[in-house]
């Protein structure tokens, strides 16, 4: 990349080597910028970090989320009967992946600060790849049982993990779509999962398996070598970017030290108040509120959109089934992307969560209103049209309304976190006694989403009320006597801070 520029843009090069200098701010004491570039050169970074990070963390997530998801299109090709699943035994395996992935979510989040997202990544990545590869040699529901433990604890710190990890390169404005780029590929693992698993059912056996043991075989050997693959290609921050020249790496560093309040440093060290200010945040409780809401429909598309299909099309072979299962996931991901993107444009993210729930509300009308066959197969594609955009929206504001990166960590980390509480609620939601219909399934996901509706709307409305309140502040009054320090530790607390919304 070049920097040549006018005389006033080296001007400003040079203010940003100054200010990406570890004890040196971004921005006075009133949160306004102290550090101007030339916004081509800017572009031209942007679009440099967008080539050399996303497409790797893409495709890791893309398999962490097959990975997760396959159960699904297993158990029609045969795992149900082959391990005996009776009752409610499919649900219990569902709920003992999402019981460690809660447990070990901010945990595997500070882990992946503490050791830098460059090794912890790819790390987790190789390590469920082993569990999925594992499940294809199990025999017994208990078997099963622990071998999606261990998947739970290993993928917990993906989401979160790249999520924080982003959050090192980009502005608050820019990580949405950012992050749409990797959990789009949520509901492209849904369609590919679906295009693959047939693929792989009509083959004879891998290495001596046979049926749906193949499709973990398969997937779980695919994950392990991407998985070696970001050891090599990922890197934890601007500083050690060996694609990056020291200009851009100065550049890098004082674009997100110029949205962070009082900050001398993007890596600020881990301690329990800062940990605090993350989980703690008012928008990140309500936030992750609305992401666990959201994730009880996200995650029950998933696990059990193969058996909807196969409910409503018992006609169809095995591999027909997988294939319907693919045409909302792909109208599911233009959404996850194009909410995203307009929310880059606008610099705003509650709107769109507001607007995320209308078309799920109508969708889940449509399952309980109707028992045509092609009505409710038309409500699945309302359902993932806007159900998987609050990935991305509801982790880029969380990471937006706090300051420093431990903050940042813990925030995302929380609604990960939650989120997987509603996954872990959506593994009850369809009961194998209220199929075909499951009216409980879908009266749970219709309240789930006006809750959403409403929860987001007034978040938005007290965020706009306490940012006047905020605004009327005596900022050099109530930092009079505080050190840098000091100061740092306030994060959202800080008097000059305002809500981003």
């Amino acid at each position: 990349m070049s920097f040549k520029t006018d005389e006033k843009a080296q001007v400003s090069t040079r203010d940003v080597r100054q200010v990406a200098e570890i004890g040196q701010t971004a921005t006075d004491r009133y949160g306004a910028a102290l550090v101007a570039y030339n916004p081509a050169t800017e572009r031209r970074l942007r679009l440099k970090i967008d080539f050399y990070i996303v497409p790797t963390v893409s495709l890791l997530y893309l398999f962490c989320f097959i990975d997760r998801a396959n159960i699904g299109n297993a158990k029609i090709a045969g795992l149900a009967s082959d391990l005996k699943l009776e009752g409610y035994d499919y649900n219990a395996i569902i709920s003992v992946f999402f019981v460690s992935y809660i447990i070990f979510e901010i945990p595997a989040n500070l882990a992946c600060k503490y050791i830098g997202p460059g090794w912890f990544l790819p790390l987790i990545t190789v390590l469920f790849g082993v569990c999925s590869l594992s499940t294809a040699y199990v025999n017994t529901l208990g078997q099963a049982a622990a071998v999606r433990f261990l998947l739970g604890i290993f993928e917990a710190g993906m989401m979160p993990g790249i999520a924080y990890y982003l959050s090192r390169w980009y502005r608050r404005s820019e990580l949405a779509f950012r992050l749409s780029l990797y959990i789009v590929m949520s509901p492209l693992a849904g369609a590919f999962g679906g295009l693959l698993a047939s693929a792989i059912l009509n083959l004879d056996h891998v290495g001596g398996v046979h049926k749906w043991r193949m499709i973990f075989v398969v997937e779980g050997i695919i994950t392990i070598g991407l998985g070696l693959v970001g050891f090599l290609t990922l890197t934890d921050r601007p500083e050690t970017a060996r694609w990056l020249s020291q200009e851009e790496k100065d550049l890098a560093i004082a674009r997100i030290k110029s949205e962070r309040i009082g900050t001398t440093t993007i890596l600020d060290s881990m301690d329990k108040g800062r940990i605090k200010r993350g989980i703690f945040n008012p928008v990140t409780a309500s936030t992750s509120f609305i992401f666990l809401l959201n994730n009880i429909t996200v995650q029950g598309l998933a696990f059990f959109a193969p058996t909807i299909v196969a409910t409503l099309f018992k006609g169809k072979t095995t591999t027909q089934q997988q294939l319907l299962t693919v045409p909302p996931y792909v109208v599911g991901a233009f959404f996850t992307v194009l909410f995203p993107l307009l929310s880059w444009r606008l610099d705003r993210r509650q709107i769109f969560i507001i607007l995320s729930a209308p078309m799920v509300m109508v969708g889940y009308a449509m399952f309980l209103g109707s028992t045509d066959q092609k009505v409710r197969y038309g409500a699945t594609f309302l359902i993932a049209s806007s159900a998987f955009a609050l990935g991305p929206l509801t982790n880029a504001q969380v990471a937006a309304n706090v300051v420093g990166d431990t903050a940042r960590s813990a925030a995302i980390g929380t609604n990960a976190m939650m989120g997987s509480v509603g996954g872990l609620i959506s593994g009850w939601a369809f009961l194998p006694f209220d199929a075909p219909d499951y009216h409980i399934g879908n009266g749970l996901n219709l309240a789930t989403s006006g809750t959403v509706l409403i929860l987001a709307t007034l978040t938005l409305l007290w965020m706009i009320r306490d940012n006047k309140k905020r605004g009327s502040k005596d900022v050099d009054a109530e930092l009079n006597g505080l050190t840098q320090e000091q100061v740092e530790n306030l994060d959202w607390k800080h008097p000059a801070f305002q809500w981003r919304y």
